[in-house]
């Protein structure tokens, strides 16, 4: 403010029942008899001038840690977030907009202040002077409305002032040290700079169930929301990184455009986020909040903006800051320009690593200028970070590999179309293969796809090596459980290699042998059936009755002929293959076992124990000698000798084999491979056979949780895991957990196999049972009945 200034101090200067500790402030002169009209005008009860009540959800805890707050008398509270700290759309000022009506009636006014700069705060403040004394304040200016406002909350206390959207805190001074007798709110992105007499408070994003049901709100209001619909919004929320105002946006654009589905938006969503919605301030969608920040970042450190951009090509989360620096040089300009983002909120910085919210690397990447050489801003220098630690010499390559996994899946992930000279492209089949060692398979695809863009666009689409990696992706869909794309492009695979290799090239039978699995896969026996009875044929007469790739082939005809229950077909071709294997391979060839095993599991299916068993107990002795105790062979053998026992319903000598098998596999493959998680999953039926369901519940739990971090939400076995924990509820009689979750994996499994698949079937004849008698219909058992999944017949390769 300018004029001449006094020093509001004295008796008079802070109001009655002050909060906190008062700090100097300074306002403009004014006549006495002004200050007098401040001393005695009364303001009408619990005047405001705030904006509507926001819809808020999500934040019962930081609203009542605001409340907490000022019923200390600590005097000044302000919000923030804690992991962006106060990125712009976390939902600072809806959440002090919320507090500021919840509490409306314990203030005697409270006050809405613009706070981007000085001159926002002293006009808001000097508005006040309009509403209570407009005649005088119609002919003042803007110091002198500010300076009668100040004067007037001095003298009257009770008030809540809040200060939006602080860009400065030196600017707040003037204000709080002459104002103790009420309570001061502050919104604010920067997350430093504030008095030590200031408490902050930090602000999260929202949870996935607050965030879907605020997308739900704003998209579908007054409407029933189907559990597909949900879930869908569950899943763009996810993608919106549970952002508050990205949230709102997304649901008000749904409810204006009711033919855009949600999974549409999602397609589409870096191209949504600067389009608003009738009826919202265009200015304040996330794109162009954002654009203000980095244009302010610019202005004051043109690096910490180049950083910005190179974060958005990495993971988001807990990025290595040693990752950023270079080898042997100075380093102090990169941690400047890391502290000022992490000032302006624009990423979350720590001693060790630097954060970036999700959604902002979306915004910034979709907006992200052209260099000299037309790739990306920061693109190519976020490649260059991950290739010099793979180049780098390590103590150990598998150290370097897990540093920048999750760096080299984010590249390949957001790999721009046409993208040129990518630095990392020929690490991308190497880092798919390690997660493949690890049963990563989710992971690996965006790897490969980028593999294949990337052979399409140098070698074209024809090319044998652009095939093979369009095999590779497809293979790696169908082990990510992704059969709507694993399908499509075995198929595709299949046509082009068919056309230019031939009908019979060993490629062209790989080919048939593999869209063979993925129909198996996606429970399409007929086809799969009679594509495995085309090709077993033409495999023997262009390889050889017992060729390693004709073996494979019989094999899997063997499986599905088991799948679908044919046991009549299964058996003797199993035992053919067995016998060639003996024959072509040797009696104790890793092959030759996995062949013994896969019969044995096969007589156990057909409820011959007395065959499945001895024949288990010799091929488990067998792996033992050959490949040792805890090959991971060795331990599938264990494994499949414990599923007989259980189908024995010998739980003594079963449940101890499935203990076990489950320590190995933690200890030799992980916690989360995808055997060991099936041998969780085996241990908890077991533990339920037997009625413990204290014991079984919380591995069915974990099951669940962890095939779906692993596999996906809709990969067979996490549906089966969703299965059959809802039929574990229904067991114990509760039903208010076991009918919800029974209609999700109900309206998945329509999804994935469709409506008549006897798998589907089998689920809403068990949901109907349940309604109907309002209990569990018979023993605990999943109405899932493939025979592949519950009776673990081994395969081969493919």
């Amino acid at each position: 403010m300018t004029g001449p200034h006094y020093d509001a101090t004295g008796a008079r200067a802070v109001a009655a029942q002050t909060i906190g500790t008062a700090i100097t402030g300074s306002v403009t002169a004014l006549p006495a008899e002004t200050l007098h009209a401040a001393r005695d005008i009364q303001a009408p009860a619990s005047l405001t001038n705030l904006p509507p009540f926001p819809l808020c959800l999500g934040r019962e805890d930081a609203l009542t840690c605001l409340r907490d707050t000022f019923a200390e008398a600590n005097g000044t509270a302000i919000t923030q977030t804690s992991a962006v700290h106060g990125l712009g759309g976390i939902g600072k000022s809806t959440l002090a907009l919320s507090y500021a009506h919840r509490f409306r009636q314990d203030y005697a006014l409270i006050w809405w202040i613009n706070a981007e700069s000085s001159a926002h705060i002293e006009q808001s403040v000097g508005d006040l002077a309009l509403r209570l004394v407009p005649a005088w304040a119609g002919g003042a200016s803007h110091d002198e409305r500010a300076a009668w406002a100040l004067t007037w909350l001095q003298w009257h206390p009770g008030w809540l002032l809040i200060f939006d959207n602080v860009e400065d805190p030196s600017d707040l001074a003037p204000y709080l040290g002459a104002l103790n007798g009420g309570h001061h709110l502050i919104t604010s992105r920067r997350a430093t700079g504030w008095p030590r007499t200031i408490r902050t408070h930090p602000l999260g994003a929202l949870d996935a169930d607050k965030s879907a049901d605020l997308i739900c709100t704003y998209a579908f209001a007054g409407s029933v929301i189907t559990p597909r619909e949900h879930q869908d919004a569950r899943a763009l929320a996810a993608e919106l990184g549970y952002l508050p105002l990205a949230l709102e946006q997304a649901g008000a654009y749904l409810r204006q455009n009711p033919n855009i589905t949600i999974n549409a938006y999602r397609q589409r969503l870096s191209a949504k986020l600067d389009k608003a919605a009738v009826g919202i301030d265009a200015e304040r969608t996330i794109a162009r909040i954002w654009t203000q920040t980095i244009k302010a970042l610019t202005a004051r450190n043109p690096q910490s903006v180049h950083v910005l951009h190179t974060l958005a090509w990495l993971a988001p989360d807990k990025v290595s800051v040693s990752l950023l620096e270079t080898p042997d040089a100075d380093n102090d300009d990169l941690h400047e320009a890391l502290g000022l983002l992490n000032a302006y909120s624009m990423a979350t910085v720590d001693r060790h690593t630097v954060s970036v919210h999700r959604l902002l690397q979306a915004v910034l990447r979709a907006t992200a200028p052209a260099e000299p050489d037309g790739s990306p801003a920061g693109r190519h220098a976020a490649e260059e970070v991950i290739v010099r630690v793979l180049d780098a010499p390590t103590p150990g390559a598998d150290m370097a590999w897990d540093t920048v996994m999750p760096h080299l899946i984010a590249l390949a992930t957001t790999r721009p179309a046409g993208h040129s000279g990518d630095r990392a492209a020929d690490r991308y089949n190497v880092a798919a293969q390690h997660l493949h060692i690890q049963g990563r398979y989710v992971r690996a695809t965006p790897l490969l796809a980028a593999v294949v863009a990337q052979c399409e666009q140098v070698l074209g689409d024809i090319h044998p090596n652009t095939l093979t990696s369009r095999n590779n992706l497809a293979l790696a869909y169908r082990q990510a459980g992704d059969l709507a794309r694993a399908v499509p492009l075995h198929e595709s695979v299949l046509a082009d290699r068919e056309r230019l290799l031939g009908d019979i090239h060993p490629d062209t039978l790989s080919s048939r042998n593999n869209l063979a699995n993925a129909y198996r896969a996606a429970g399409d026996t007929d086809r799969s059936m009679a594509l495995y009875e085309a090709v077993l044929p033409q495999c023997v007469q262009v390889l050889g009755d017992t060729h390693p790739h004709t073996l494979v082939t019989r094999n899997n005809l063997a499986n599905t002929y088991a799948s679908a229950g044919n046991l009549d077909l299964a058996i003797p071709l199993y035992e053919t293959v067995l016998a060639q294997c003996e024959q072509a391979l040797g009696d104790t060839h890793p092959t030759t076992l996995i062949s013994r095993t896969s019969l044995a599991g096969v007589y156990a299916a057909a409820g011959d124990l007395d065959l499945a068993i001895p024949l288990h107990k010799t091929v488990l002795a067998q792996f033992e000698q050959v490949l040792g105790d805890t090959h991971p062979n060795t331990i599938t053998s264990r494994d499949s000798l414990a599923d007989a026992y259980a189908l024995a319903g010998d739980s003594n000598l079963s449940i101890p084999l499935f203990e076990s098998v489950l320590a190995q596999r933690e200890n030799v493959l992980g916690d989360i491979h995808p055997d060991t998680l099936s041998s969780r999953d085996s241990l908890a039926a077991a533990y339920a056979s037997m009625g413990d369901l204290e014991r079984s519940l919380p591995l069915l739990r974990t099951v669940l949780t962890q095939r779906e971090d692993l596999l996906g939400d809709t990969h067979p076995d996490t549906l089966s895991s969703r299965n059959y924990l809802a039929i574990a509820y229904a067991s114990m009689g509760d039903l208010d957990r076991s009918l919800p979750l029974l209609r999700t994996v109900l309206t998945q499994y329509e999804s994935l196999l469709g409506g008549t698949h006897p798998d589907t079937l089998s689920i809403r004849n068990y949901l109907d049972a349940l309604i109907s008698t309002g209990r569990s219909p018979g023993v605990l058992s999943s109405p899932d009945t493939q025979l592949s999944d519950r009776h673990r017949i081994a395969r081969q390769p493919d």
